[in-house]
């Protein structure tokens, strides 16, 4: 395709005429703004083809499930800014035939344009995506990791470029007239490598503690819901553990309220070995930059958490909580995010703080509360017709087995390491997103020249 123009499949009304400026490189028609020396504008509609997505009829299952990854909106919230390499949800040849959605090729960029405006995914494989989106399959002129950047960088703008009442939405008018503030090739691909080291080591962090939790779940399941090793003694086997270890699990189960449990260990509640410290404090006593954890910040079942905000602007009471704390959101449907707190802070009072009682009963609890069985115990028992809550009276009351302390203190013991790396790698991601949010505005608007951006990666790398 070299420089030629590419080929639109969008159909549609026409590219609008008007002009909207991005905030650095990007913009609805060609803005009076010059473009840094060798740099030029150009529409986006000359280097990438414009294609729309489509969502195969609901009605029809036998559109549903098979090989062709499908981009829904959750997708892109949960991934902005990386590369996909699945999706939730999937369709097949069959759908695709029978609806305007097609198959685009790996490498193609999607940006969300209505419900949540404004998230960027990369396909890393070939996918279809929902109406949701407009997507750009780059051509040899045009690295398709620099459109990315400048399209996660113009993010504040693409509310400029959307309307509607009910739900902002960017158009098709508006879209077909991009205009792109685009440098040479080689220098595209040397802002994306930048800028594409940092996300690299983010990402690694990232698939380091998936590895670590997996592992701790897998543990925690093990001696505390299955009773492997238990079971394996019982049967004569070897259960697998050091000695040490091994030695404080018993060799026989036991008849309790909760039905079969190792025996020496005890019936109990959750409350036995955590509790709720009520922190409560008012804004205007909390500093502007202490870190704030709301319900969006928490996902699903993780052993810390990796997002937070600052407390700038905060206008009703919080809960203060401490590094190390279990937070447990108590909305309904929110009952399932759950993670240990990786620094000192405020937190939303819809969410419950939940301490050990002591610091040896850690991953007992944490494994206990981040469980399916315990999700299904809290919205089981949630209250409110709107929306439903859990409390911590309700949450204290969860039947759980005991075990003898020296067990809940070895399992602590060996899950602490994890918790610990995954902690770091939360905190050093932290530092590389600052980093790359720094560069990334000043080099796609070609403000900072790769060599200068160049010695900065030099301490990170």
């Amino acid at each position: 395709m070299g420089g030629s123009r590419a080929e639109t499949r969008t159909g549609g009304r026409p590219a609008s005429t008007g002009v909207i400026p991005g905030d650095f490189a990007l913009s609805v028609g060609r803005p009076d703004r010059p473009a840094p020396p060798g740099w030029r504008w150009i529409a986006l509609t000359d280097v990438a083809r414009l294609e729309s997505g489509h969502t195969p009829s609901r009605r029809h299952p036998e559109y549903w499930g098979g090989e062709v990854p499908w981009i829904g909106i959750k997708d892109a919230t949960e991934n902005h800014g990386r590369v996909l390499a699945d999706t939730l949800q999937h369709t097949n040849k069959l759908g695709i035939a029978n609806s305007s959605a097609r198959i685009l090729p790996a490498n193609t960029v999607c940006l969300s344009r209505t419900a949540s405006v404004g998230y960027v995914v990369v396909m890393g494989r070939p996918m279809a995506t929902s109406q949701d989106f407009v997507n750009w399959v780059c051509s040899e002129a045009l690295d398709h990791r620099f459109l990315k950047y400048v399209l996660v960088a113009e993010r504040s703008a693409f509310l400029r470029f959307a309307s509607g009442t009910t739900h902002q939405t960017i158009y098709f008018p508006e879209v077909k007239a991009f205009y792109l503030c685009l440098p040479p090739l080689a220098e595209q691909r040397a802002i994306a490598y930048i800028l594409g080291t940092l996300d690299d080591k983010i990402e690694l962090n990232r698939k380091m503690s998936e590895t670590l939790e997996a592992m701790a779940w897998a543990l925690f399941k093990s001696w505390f819901v299955d009773f492997d090793p238990v079971r394996a003694k019982m049967d004569g086997r070897d259960p697998g553990l050091p000695k040490e270890i091994a030695d404080l699990f018993p060799s026989r189960m036991v008849e309790s309220e909760l039905g079969e449990i190792p025996e020496g260990w005890e019936a109990g509640i959750l409350g036995d070995v955590a509790e709720h410290p009520r922190r409560g404090i008012q804004p205007d006593e909390v500093a502007p930059d202490t870190p704030y954890i709301a319900l969006e910040h928490m996902p699903k079942q993780c052993i810390a958490l990796s997002e937070w905000g600052t407390a700038d602007g905060l206008e009703s009471n919080k809960f203060q909580f401490k590094k190390g704390e279990i937070l447990f959101g108590k909305l309904r449907p929110y009952f399932h995010k759950v993670g240990v707190a990786p620094t000192d802070g405020v937190c939303s009072t819809d969410i419950v703080v939940v301490a050990p009682c002591s610091k040896e009963w850690l991953g007992v609890v944490l494994g206990h509360v981040s469980s399916g069985a315990f999700i299904e115990y809290t919205n089981a028992g949630s209250t409110g017709t709107k929306m439903p809550r859990t409390s911590w009276h309700d949450m204290a009351r969860y039947p759980i087995a005991l075990p003898p302390e020296p067990l809940a203190v070895t399992f602590t013991r060996l899950l602490q390491p994890s918790v610990e790396r995954i902690v770091a790698g939360i905190h050093e991601s932290h530092a590389l997103a600052t980093l790359r949010d720094t560069l990334l505005p000043k080099l796609i608007s070609g403000e900072l020249c790769v060599e200068d951006a160049e010695r900065v990666l030099e301490g990170v790398a």
